[in-house]
């Protein structure tokens, strides 16, 4: 073999799979995006538990795009792109399912026991 083969197939086709330093950019970045939901929650830090709740759910986004990136080293060079391609058709699918959920849920909290008023209504007919 030559040496430019034996470099070419320990690099993996010419792609890096990181650096330390893109490693501890990844580990910080990560740190921080798992914190700041933490004091966000316990903190008590806003009134309005929708945009709280909007500001976690976009937190943690982010931090699957810093572990996609920084740890899976999905990019758009890697495999000529077909694995952002099959990534993007998967967040398409989680999306699609964590807003039906969210949605089912909070339906079935609305609309699914009565309350203590209805009760008594009910008791009180003729």
């Amino acid at each position: 073999m030559s040496a430019t083969s034996n470099s070419t197939h320990d690099n993996h086709h010419g792609e890096g799979h990181g650096t330390l330093r893109s490693y501890m950019v990844g580990f910080i970045l990560s740190v921080v995006l798992t914190v700041i939901p933490f004091w966000l929650v316990l903190g008590d830090v806003f009134d309005n538990k929708t945009l709280a709740i909007g500001i976690v759910f976009a937190l943690g986004a982010v931090q699957m795009i810093v572990h996609i990136f920084y740890f899976l080293h999905v990019t758009f060079r890697a495999e000529e792109g077909w694995l952002v391609m099959s990534l993007s058709f998967t967040v398409l699918l989680v999306v699609i399912v964590l807003s039906g959920s969210v949605w089912v849920m909070y339906h079935l909290d609305e609309n699914m026991m009565p309350s203590h008023d209805q009760i008594e209504q009910v008791k009180q007919l003729p």
